[in-house]
């Protein structure tokens, strides 16, 4: 079982910062990409930010330069820190991760999701 845990997410004002952070716990054998994805009631899911293991990092065109994808592989955590919000940047929040397991004698690999957290910009 594996499981992500967001937190950090909540009501702040446009123009605000926030910090989402999401870990990773269970057995996991490696952790390769971790991700953040937002959506909207009734609209898909969209890729935010992306990075690998080896910390390279690739970003929506609409949140370059106000977001920022780090990670801590000794910890299984990933981090968005988000700046300058704007009303549109309210959504959900939801953190993502390619993980190995081992399962008797065989590698398997998921896609694992968190439970989102709850973004709100005010105007």
């Amino acid at each position: 079982q594996v499981q992500l845990v967001e937190s950090g997410g909540g009501l702040v004002q446009a123009g605000g910062s926030l910090r989402l952070s999401c870990a990773a716990s269970g057995s996991i054998f490696s952790i390769n990409a971790m991700g953040w994805y937002r959506q909207a009631p009734g609209k898909q899911r969209d890729l935010v930010a992306r990075i690998t293991s080896g910390l390279s990092a690739n970003y929506a065109d609409s949140v370059k330069g106000r977001f920022t994808i780090s990670r801590d592989n000794a910890k299984n955590t990933v981090y968005l820190q988000i700046d300058s919000l704007k009303p549109e940047d309210t959504d959900v929040y939801y953190c993502s991760a390619d993980v190995t397991v081992i399962a008797g004698r065989e590698y398997r690999y998921l896609e694992v999701w968190g439970q989102g957290t709850l973004v709100t910009v005010s105007s």
